[in-house]
């Protein structure tokens, strides 16, 4: 039997991941000052024992004021490196690659937590206190940000971008694999992006063009700081949600990105206002997978599908169909951290749990002895 190409290496300039399935970055405010704590490890760790190929941690921020969320976790200080360290040390030595991901939320910054009531900012008792929110131009980004935004200074996103490859230089000091750049879902790149949150009248607004400079010159700033063997994702709202910006433009700025060594675009989609990502879009079964085809098609650049893609099947066709090169599990993840080694046995690759940590799979082979037979191929009673 041919392996499924879910499960076949993707080399990526001098690294390689060990199969197509990728944890996507997920925020889960845990952190203070920006620290990895046990909690991450924990988290983190368990998607390396399930095998994924490549676990990204949530979104880091550049500068305390890009937090999402005053539990957000940080890149900002060279005091944040050791426990990062302790991430990758434990991702890779399970055969993971390890991956971070670095943003800034403009003026999504200073936010409650998703699951927090209209009138609470985070956990009682732990003193969150808002900041002061920047973006491309004064304006809200809806009811929920309640801080209206300070215009960004061209000498201050001279220093945003300086952060950003700073950030990036920090994770190459942590032992990270690979990097992606949040552009997407509203935050700050996606904002300059956007006519409906860019109004600027200077070089960084206007058109197209001029509404990209700053999103490539944080892309810039990475990718130089950044080593040459080690992959640069970004990742992007293909549409807006609010209709500023469509796919046509996406698959100009990958074309942009690329040039500048971009080497995966991590397609999504939405959340300029409120806090929906895909709000444009009817969510359903891979949902935004169109999107990573459109961008992969047509800016010739490999491509993460991410959105409702739920088994080993579905992810499997997205791959064969040549719509994507990499499958990026969220939620289903904290549903099931071990997707791709019961994917590999819904695609018949891995009966006899070769996938599996040994300390693990070696039992689950045994057990299936003791299975009814209609069972046995999976080793999952009911």
């Amino acid at each position: 039997m041919q392996k499924p190409k879910l499960f076949t290496p993707f080399k990526m300039r001098g690294v390689v991941a060990p199969n197509r399935c990728v944890v996507s970055p997920m925020v889960q405010y845990r952190a203070r000052d920006g620290q990895v704590n046990d909690y991450h490890l924990v988290h983190l760790g368990k998607f390396a024992l399930g095998k994924f190929g490549i676990v990204f941690t949530e979104n880091c921020a550049v500068e305390p004021r890009g937090r999402v969320t005053q539990g957000d976790l940080g890149l900002w200080d060279d005091s944040q490196i050791e426990g990062h360290r302790r991430l990758t040390r434990f991702l890779q030595q399970e055969g993971a690659l390890a991956a971070t991901q670095i943003t800034h939320a403009g003026r999504k910054a200073s936010s409650p937590r998703q699951f927090d009531k209209p009138d609470e900012f985070g956990p009682k008792g732990a003193g969150w206190q808002r900041w002061q929110v920047v973006g491309p131009s004064a304006l809200s980004a809806g009811d929920r940000y309640s801080e209206l935004p300070v215009a960004l200074e061209a000498s201050e996103m001279d220093d945003i971008v300086r952060k950003f490859g700073e950030a990036a230089r920090r994770a190459d000091a942590a032992g990270y694999d690979v990097i992606e750049i949040h552009g997407a879902h509203g935050y700050l790149l996606a904002q300059f992006l956007s006519p409906l949150s860019n109004k600027r009248n200077d070089k960084f607004g206007g058109d197209r063009a001029g509404r990209m400079r700053f999103p490539l010159a944080a892309a810039r700033a990475v990718r130089e700081a950044w080593p040459e063997s080690k992959p640069m994702f970004i990742r992007v709202s293909a549409v807006d949600g609010g209709g500023g910006w469509d796919v046509d433009d996406t698959v100009a700025y990958a074309q942009e990105l690329k040039a500048l060594g971009i080497d995966v675009i991590d397609t999504s989609s939405g959340g300029l206002t409120g806090v929906s990502t895909a709000l444009p879009v009817k969510r359903s079964l891979g949902f935004q997978v169109p999107f990573a085809a459109a961008v992969k098609r047509g800016a010739d650049i490999p491509t993460m599908a991410v959105g409702l893609i739920l088994d080993g099947p579905q992810a499997e066709k997205v791959l064969q169909d040549g719509d994507a090169d990499l499958i990026a599990i969220g939620r289903q993840a904290l549903y099931n951290p071990f997707w791709p080694v019961h994917a590999a046995q819904e695609l018949g690759c891995d009966i006899d749990f070769g996938m599996w940590n040994p300390e693990y799979g070696w039992w689950l082979d045994k057990r299936k002895n003791n299975l009814p037979a209609d069972r046995a191929a999976t080793g999952q009673p009911k």
